[in-house]
């Protein structure tokens, strides 16, 4: 402390002035110094489990962010919190007085804190506890750089309640928000793990003004209401980068709205995460590397194709080969991968960005969607030049794929030359370890999804129930089932011939194709998922048989 006291004769400076804007404290511990400074005691860390969530309830977020300043825990009439520097006399005086107790201060350095509250509030959860109607203390965000949700100030109602749906949204694991208008009110709803659930209700006198918030977020006309409009936002959540991906479009009662939600800093799933395994994991395995050639992976919206396809990316991921992709929009970001975001208001089409891709000496091209002949043609043409092409289409089934190329007008020869295999898959959920029933299924039930009652150990399978654990659905996350259809040379002869998918699923089960509601089965048999949940993703499938 002798080095400040000088500082201070020569400055004229305070002491709390000078520990924190001058070098003193690279000669000493700097929470040594603070701690000494300020006469109590310091702490390194905060301890999520030391945490009382009920207290942080009690706790705006937008309080402990501007004074720095945390309760963790309450005993016997003393509340312990911990705060860093510079801090305001009135803060500690405003904590004593919220909670009407005594207080027991720690000091901790600012960058610690700030990481627990963060932390803290983010994950805390009963944070969200207020009626999402009224707000919960969220505040206003700016959107034209990405932003920290926690740091915001406070604001208006309508913005409150966005940046809740949006706080929410993110920790329940939503992937979509959709704001939907009735005659006599507006409906809010969440899409998790791929089924949409009811989340509040808001009065049509605030319509308009939820709708222009968004728009406003996303940079679109708030003034148009008569055609659809697409926008995006860029925003931090807790520290986690999040691209909102916005769509309207007017209904007879207003317009309706979908946020989706893509988490770039996700971790990229690996094969065996998505659902791979066995003998379909080492197919996959040789078939993307291959030097040339096409992989194709089908599946309706939301089916994981692109989480599918990165993992294929990560895998081939080597300092050998020079991968480009073309997507709309880039969803993950991969180091060590050219990523390319389609723009077709200049130009930058699927088709123009593959041109330009191939001036580019790549080994590996993904190409995000096959939506017309052109883009096919090319893609085809690049694997016969020596490159290895990824890419995707919307058909229900592997084989469908085939036909659904020649429908758009690519020649039978070149499909039969260059597609390798094709990948249709379906996301079920899994069920709930925690509260998962086991039960014995009648002779209907498994013949509905086709095995036989000595595929399930010990005559049993399980169900759903439903827990607080999984919030009442039976279900936590999800996993892929898979179809994949190899080209081998029986198969691309049949090709030529120009085969109805009819005719070239039967060939194709008859060389040993395993379908969706098969690979489905095996995860039931294994407690994985349910039979309703098979059910309900293979319906096309069930269709056909």
């Amino acid at each position: 402390m002798g080095r400040i006291e000088e500082l201070k004769g020569k400055n004229g400076r305070n002491t709390e002035d000078i520990l924190l804007k001058t070098d003193v404290l690279k000669d000493s511990p700097a929470l040594d110094v603070l701690s000494e400074f300020y006469g109590v005691e310091k702490v390194e860390s905060i301890p999520e489990d030391d945490i009382d969530y009920e207290l942080i309830k009690q706790f705006p977020i937008s309080f402990a962010k501007r004074f720095r300043i945390l309760p963790i825990s309450k005993d016997n009439g003393t509340l312990k919190v911990v705060f860093a520097p510079p801090q305001e006399l009135y803060a500690l005086d405003e904590v004593r007085s919220r909670f009407n107790c005594s207080l027991e201060t720690y000091i901790a350095l600012e960058r610690v804190l700030t990481d627990s509250i963060n932390r803290v509030y983010e994950q805390g959860k009963d944070v969200v506890s207020e009626d999402i109607n009224e707000g919960s203390g969220l505040s206003d965000m700016e959107f034209t750089e990405p932003q920290d949700l926690i740091e915001a100030e406070d604001e208006a109602p309508i913005i409150k309640f966005i940046n809740t749906l949006l706080f929410q949204a993110v920790r329940e694991h939503a992937s979509d928000i959709h704001i939907e208008c009735f005659e006599k009110e507006v409906l809010v709803r969440f899409r998790k793990d791929g089924i949409l659930h009811d989340v509040t209700k808001v009065p049509k006198t605030v319509q308009s003004s939820v709708i222009s918030r968004v728009k406003i977020m996303s940079e679109l006309d708030i003034a148009e209401r008569r055609k659809p409009q697409d926008g995006s936002i860029r925003l931090k959540i807790g520290g986690r980068d999040i691209d909102v991906r916005v769509s309207t479009v007017p209904t007879s009662w207003g317009e309706s709205v979908v946020m989706r939600l893509l988490y770039r800093s996700s971790v990229l799933m690996s094969f065996e995460q998505l659902g791979l395994e066995g003998e379909k994991l080492e197919t996959v395995e040789s078939l993307i590397k291959r030097p040339h050639g096409i992989i194709l992976v089908t599946g309706p919206t939301g089916s994981g194709k692109t989480t599918s396809l990165y993992a294929a990316l990560q895998r081939i991921n080597l300092p050998d080969k020079k991968i480009i992709t073309i997507e709309d929009p880039v969803e993950y970001q991969i180091q060590g991968i050219n990523q390319i975001q389609v723009n077709t208001k200049v130009g930058l089409t699927f088709a123009n960005g593959l041109r330009s891709i191939l001036r580019q000496d790549p080994d590996v091209i993904l190409v995000g969607e096959i939506r017309d002949r052109e883009t096919a043609d090319i893609s085809m043409n690049a694997s016969l030049t020596g490159h290895l092409v990824f890419s995707t289409l919307h058909t229900n089934d592997s084989v469908s794929a085939v036909t659904r190329l020649a429908d758009m007008g690519v020649e039978s020869f070149l499909i039969a030359s260059t597609l390798s295999a094709v990948i249709a898959q379906r996301l079920v959920r899994i069920l709930c370890t925690q509260c998962r029933e086991q039960y014995v299924p009648v002779d209907e039930e498994l013949g509905r999804i086709g095995f036989a009652r000595e595929a399930c150990p010990e005559g049993k399978i399980y169900r759903a129930k439903g827990c607080q654990e999984c919030m009442e659905t039976g279900f936590s996350g999800r996993i892929a089932i898979f179809e994949i259809l190899l080209i081998d040379d029986e198969l691309k002869n049949t090709i030529l011939t120009h085969p109805d998918s009819s005719t070239l699923k039967e060939k194709a089960l008859r060389n040993g194709l395993i379908t969706l509601r098969m690979d489905g089965a095996d995860k039931v048999a294994k407690g994985i998922t349910s039979i309703d949940e098979v059910l309900r993703v293979t319906e096309e499938e069930l269709a056909e048989s």
